[in-house]
């Protein structure tokens, strides 16, 4: 599967959570709330994504 790609939004805040949490947001590319993005669909990516599942979820 060359160039499989997951699109991610950003849906709830980060303010009261941890700061370990606030950095995988930030490493997953999020700068505000309800912002989507797509990323290559790798398994870094999906740990990254199984950390902050109460902040991010995976768009069909």
């Amino acid at each position: 599967m060359a160039n499989a790609t997951i699109k991610l939004q950003y849906f709830r805040s980060m303010i009261c959570a941890p700061t370990k949490q606030k950095l995988t947001i930030k490493g997953l590319g999020f700068t505000r709330l309800n912002q989507i993005v797509v990323r290559e669909d790798t398994p870094s990516i999906h740990g990254m994504v199984k950390k902050v599942p109460h902040l991010v979820r995976i768009v069909d």
